[in-house]
């Protein structure tokens, strides 16, 4: 199994398209800073077949040291999280 990089995925999305890398550069860009985005402003993105976009806040915790064995505590913070859709987990299935 190969690991896809940004780099990668340009040059792919360019040869399926008549765009340029470097337009499809700042497109990705785009995207990824629209998401971000929105994340932050407590939206969810939801790209129908593809996934949803969603931030979730995790509870503070009291963790483990593993390497002292000391209880530390873990604060609260808010994660992104990505939930396929159909489309995707049947595509991925076949």
């Amino acid at each position: 199994m190969a690991k896809v990089n940004k780099g990668m995925l340009i040059d792919a999305i360019a040869a399926k398209t008549d765009m340029s890398k470097r337009d499809v550069e700042r497109v990705i860009e785009a995207v990824v800073d629209e998401v971000t985005s929105q994340l932050q402003g407590g939206n969810e993105v939801a790209l129908t077949g593809f996934g949803t976009f969603s931030a979730s806040k995790r509870a503070a915790r009291q963790g483990v040291n593993p390497k002292t064995g000391e209880k530390i505590q873990i604060a609260a913070t808010t994660v992104p999280k990505f939930k396929a859709g159909k489309a995707l987990k049947d595509a991925i299935k076949a």
